[in-house]
């Protein structure tokens, strides 16, 4: 059996304060609804109401996983160039030389690169425990 849409024929006009109105509005634009018609007949209708929202201790952990991302890239081009150039001095007498600098920079270069790994699975380890936290209070 089809179900015939009906269209949208009364109105409902309704004045309100620029306080009110601008708290509705902000509450509108938080949501996914793209027309602010959408959004009221929801909210009128005690219809569940989806939102975004932004935690910003989530942002202030999303920049720190950017900045040690970028240590990591530094990290690592620093190494690339290293080995490139022991590559390319393989038969040379250079080459012992690089094969020790190359061993230097690995060994200072670890502790970092250990520090970093270790921040980020803490910082793993609390996303989990908040995302677990959130699922819990969705669920009860």
């Amino acid at each position: 059996m089809m179900k015939i849409e009906e269209n949208r024929t009364r109105r409902l006009i309704i004045r309100l304060k620029p306080q009110e109105f601008a708290l509705i509005e902000s509450r509108f634009k938080k949501s996914i609804f793209r027309k602010l018609s959408e959004y009221t007949r929801n909210v009128l209708f005690e219809k569940s109401t989806t939102v975004f929202h932004r935690d910003k201790s989530m942002d202030d952990i999303l920049e720190e996983l950017i900045l040690l991302r970028k240590e990591l890239n530094f990290i690592g081009n620093n190494f690339n160039q290293a080995v490139r150039k022991l590559n390319s001095v393989h038969d040379m007498p250079d080459a012992e030389l690089w094969e020790a600098m190359l061993t230097v920079l690995r060994d200072e270069l670890q502790p970092s690169i250990e520090q970093i790994k270790n921040r980020l699975n803490n910082y793993s380890e609390l996303w989990s425990q908040r995302l677990s936290v959130e699922k819990v209070l969705v669920e009860h």
